[in-house]
Order: structure tokens, then sequence, then C-alpha cells
């Protein structure tokens, strides 16, 4: 297939997540996350949702984020990997109890400082600029204990703490840093999107949007403390996008999916703007929700917008009002109903490569400000033939169709991308799931489910496609 050369200085690359593939849980002076408690199997979406408490590690259960990949030891020959892809950059994560192991100590982790500081330097020897992910839904176990995560504005002085040692750190070595990875996701995996328990008798709804606050005026507060220590550093929020669909044209269909896309668009709506739009303060009105909002509040939004606009397109989905009966989807975080127009992913995913192009376009409609897609992939059940080669057509074609409709919002339709960076460029643990064999990866790990497989790297027949399709500059698909 046939692609469109993007612009010079296009940023292609991959994406991970530090809980996903890092690994080294307890190593080099790390302390626990909320990302680490978060169990394979039947108590996942339990724990996840922050329904079932869960903040110690138990002999009962298994944790895939503990050894994830192993990247921590493996971090060379991956990026060296990458490398041989053609990357322009790598997004990842840093993990905030590397760097603070309670949340809250006065002096960071040294150690831990170190660590990232020989990847970037790995990434940048090998001419790929990191993107950097501040929370990817890490929040330190010892200030859910004090605290209660996010619920307690306390966390937004710790927070503004490690954004600030990070960025003087890393200031002369990383130019791009998104501040919450998903921030949309708090409202449907409370714990595991923001390290918050729903305990007995709490209003669910209050206790969200009131750490959503917490969140959005820790982004604003992170972004005019990297424009400070380096005004060159560019900071984005990063939203779980991919539309809502009217299930039909009954008006209370389309209202349905026009009021399902504003929850998600409310948190860039503030991010990017700096204030909260009228519709949310009205449904905060309607569902008795009061946002615990302080006097400076409002200046530090205005004053801490986003300079980009980043965000993960898997699918779209459907909302329906009038026909609620409508089959429902399965597999899919922001649930919705079946299109009946598209196939899906063995995981219930719907396969809507034209939805990328319409997502971004309402996106830079909506702020009028540079994309970067950070996170589009899917999830195959990729199995190593009898010669150990694993010919991933299916991965294949789903990027290509993607591609394309991105490089046509590019180049027909005048989208302004800074960047495209998949998910993920090599098989690691899925958020969902806690699975291995959902792989997204260009590169084979030999893991299983259950944590077992020596962890070697194989290419696979995708990584010399999207090799080419670096080289060309998207032009050969």
């Amino acid at each position: 297939m046939k692609g469109i050369k993007m612009p010079e200085g296009f940023l292609w690359g991959g994406a991970t997540a530090a809980n996903q593939c890092e690994g080294g849980w307890k190593e080099g002076g790390r302390g626990l996350a909320n990302v680490d408690l978060i169990p394979y199997g039947k108590d996942r979406f339990p724990v996840a949702l922050g329904k079932m408490k869960m903040l110690e590690c138990d002999d009962s259960h298994f944790y895939p984020s503990h050894e994830a990949i192993d990247m921590y030891h493996h971090y060379k020959e991956d990026i060296a990997l990458f490398a041989e892809m053609g990357f322009k950059v790598y997004r990842m994560s840093i993990a905030w109890t590397r760097i603070f192991p309670e949340g809250d100590e006065k002096e960071p982790n040294e150690e831990g400082l170190k660590f990232y500081d020989n990847v970037f330097d790995e990434c940048l020897k090998h001419g790929i600029e990191p993107l950097v992910t501040l929370v990817h839904f890490d929040a330190p176990v010892g200030l859910i204990k004090k605290f209660g995560g996010w619920k307690d504005r306390r966390m937004i002085g710790c927070f503004e703490n490690y954004c600030r040692t990070v960025f003087n750190r890393y200031k002369n070595k990383v130019k791009y840093w998104l501040t919450f990875n998903e921030i949309n996701i708090l409202l449907h995996m409370p714990f595991m999107g923001a390290g918050v328990i729903i305990e007995d008798g709490e209003d669910e709804r209050q206790v969200k949007y009131a750490a959503a606050h917490h969140e959005l005026v820790a982004s604003a507060i992170a972004v005019k403390a990297a424009h400070e220590i380096n005004p060159s550093m560019k900071v984005g929020c990063m939203i779980n996008a991919g539309e809502f669909y009217p299930y039909s044209c009954n008006p209370e269909d389309v209202w349905e999916a026009l009021s399902e896309n504003r929850k998600n668009y409310f948190f860039v709506d503030v991010q990017s703007r700096g204030y909260y739009p009228n519709y949310a303060w009205k449904q905060f009105e309607r569902e008795n929700v009061s946002i615990p909002m302080q006097e400076s509040d409002e200046a530090v939004l205005k004053e801490g917008t986003v300079d980009f606009v980043s965000f993960s397109y898997y699918c779209t989905r459907v909302a329906a009002g009038a026909n609620t009966d409508a089959p429902k989807v399965v597999g899919n975080l922001m649930g919705g109903i079946k299109n009946p127009h598209l196939k899906e992913s063995a995981w219930g995913w719907a396969i809507d490569p034209v939805g990328l192009r319409s997502t971004m376009n309402e996106l830079y409609d909506r702020y009028q400000k540079p994309l970067f897609i950070v996170e589009n992939g899917i999830g195959t059940n990729d199995v190593p033939d009898s010669n150990g080669e694993v010919q991933d057509d299916a991965h294949i074609e789903y990027m290509r169709t993607h591609i394309l409709e991105m490089e046509k919002a590019v180049a027909e339709d005048g989208i302004p991308l800074m960047g495209y960076t998949m998910w993920g460029p090599i098989d690691l643990v899925s958020a969902s799931t806690g699975e291995m064999k959902k792989r997204y990866g260009f590169i084979y790990v030999n893991k299983d489910n259950d944590g077992k497989g020596d962890l070697s790297r194989s290419r696979k027949k995708s990584f010399n496609w999207y090799k080419e399709v670096i080289s060309s500059n998207g032009e050969k698909l």
C-alpha cells in the first residue's frame, strides 16, 4: 500500500509504560506503587476498580508487573532494537516510586535518578528523543496509605516535588513530557488510574471528580514548572481517545454520544483551555458533586495550559440513549455498544481506521493545538511458527490502515501532528487484562501469562515492515 510522505522532522517511534515493561519492582531502592498490586486473574478488575482493597502483595496472587519483561535489565538491548527500526522518538514513563519510594521523601533516590539518566543517554546515543510520561498510572502506596491517593489535595505538593526533581535532573536530555497518562481512565478504573479506593459509604462520583480536580491542578503546576526550568521543554496532556458514535440517528442516541464524548474531553477542556466548561459545572450541579476548588486554583489552571494534546487511539465506541437493549462490547475499559459495521479484535475492540482520522479532526477542531498520537495498536495472540518466527500479518494490516488514515488527516485535513508512537513496540504486560499473550509488539518476548519464559527477544515480521515505514517517512506502507 502506498502511503503519504509525512512532513520533515516527523517523530516516528513507539510507546511503553514502566509498570508494563520495566520490572525490577524491588530493585534500585524502588518503592511500592498501586500498579504493583493489581494481580492477574479474577481479582484484577475488582482491585483496578478500587472496589477490592489491596495495599500489600500476598502469596495467593500473581502480579505480572513485578518482573514484566524486565526492561530494567534489558533496556540497552531493547533500545538498540528500537534504533534498528529507525525510531526518532521513544515514549516511556518514569516510575514515581523509583525517584521517591514513599512519595513524600525530602530527598530523591539517587539510584533511581541514575537509572533514568542511563536510559535517556542510551536513547540519545542512538539519536532517539525521549518522550516522558510523568505518571503512567503510578501512585506511591505510601501516599495512598497516608492520604488516600489523589482524593487528598496533599498529593499535589508531593507530585510537584517529584516533577521539579526530574525536570531539573533531565532538563538537557528530555524535550517532551506528558503529565498524566490517559487521565480520563480515573473515571473508569480509579485504583489503576490514580490509586483511588472507593471506601464503603463514599459517594463514588464525588471521590472520582475530587481526585480528578487534584490531578488537573497538579498537571497545570507541572506545565508551569517545566517552562520555568527550561522554556524549550514542551508539555502535553494525554487522554484515552476514540469518539463515541451514536447508535442510530435517533436524537436520543445522538445526545447520548455527545454526552459520552464530553465526559472524555472534559479533562482536555480544562488542561488545554485552562478552565472548567459550563457543561461540567451543570453536570456536577445535577449530580451533587462538589469540586474542591481553592481560591488560587482558577489562576493555576489558566497559567498551566498544555503545549500540545496527545492521545491514545485503539478504537471508536458507540453510545445509545434510545436503544438501550443494543448488545454491549466486552474487554474495553471504556464500555459502549457493539458497532455492527466494524470487525473486532480477539479481545472485542472495534477496528476502525477511519475513526482515527475523525478523532484527530475532532480534537484539533476543539483545541487548535498540535496533536501527538502516543498510543495506537492492536493486541494479537502471536505464536512463533516451527522456525521460531512470528508472521503477524493481522498486526501489520491494522497498523498499515491506521497509519494511512493518520497520514490523510495530516496531508488532506491539515492537522498539525508532531509524531506517532505506536503501542507497544515490544511485547509487554497488558494494562487491562494483565496478559502477555495479548501482544502488541514488533519484538516478540518469550514469556507467557503465568510468568514463564526466558525473556529472550526476537524480531517479528512487522519489525522490518515498520522499519520501512519509518525509513520512507510513511510513504511505504
